[in-house]
């Protein structure tokens, strides 16, 4: 089932982000950056304070008692323009039930709820690409960030264009 995040959800949305987040992107080992950068965000705090944002939407996926995965959408970020909709923040889904259709079904939510154009950024090194390219995401462009010692390269897929 899909639903809007409550404050009940916010200590799980912490924990699955930390083991989503850390499973993805830190594939070479653990080491402080990581370390410092997961455990300062993905916190309860954080996700609170997240659902009292205006421009903010987290929905969720649950199979009962167990959280499965979230989205969380920015309606107000753009990249390069309105043409490109609105941003998704964050497409989560615990690794053992990755390809079973929950980060689909969540998208899909997205497109119902909050309309159909919108775009995301990935690490380049992220396996979950191929995912986006076959629910429909297109390249647009590159987007590169400070983290660490070293620059992060990002590619930029939006959906919904024409």
């Amino acid at each position: 089932m899909i639903r809007e995040a409550n404050e009940g959800d916010c200590i799980n949305l912490a924990a699955l982000s930390l083991q989503v987040w850390l499973q993805t992107y830190a594939i070479d080992g653990i080491r402080t950056e990581n370390s410092e950068y997961a455990l300062s965000t993905f916190t309860e705090k954080h996700f609170k304070g997240l659902l009292h944002k205006q421009n903010y939407r987290l929905l969720v996926y649950v199979d009962g008692i167990y959280l499965r995965g979230y989205t969380l959408v920015n309606l107000e970020s753009r990249f390069e323009g309105e043409e490109n909709g609105f941003e998704i923040e964050k497409l989560y889904v615990q690794g053992p039930f990755q390809g079973k259709g929950i980060g689909r079904k969540l998208l899909l939510e997205v497109k119902a709820r909050y309309g159909d154009r919108f775009w995301l950024y990935t690490w380049v090194r992220n396996k979950s690409i191929a995912f986006y390219k076959k629910f429909g995401f297109k390249d647009i462009g590159q987007y590169r960030f400070e983290f660490g010692s070293g620059m992060i390269e990002n590619r930029v897929l939006g959906f919904g264009r024409t």
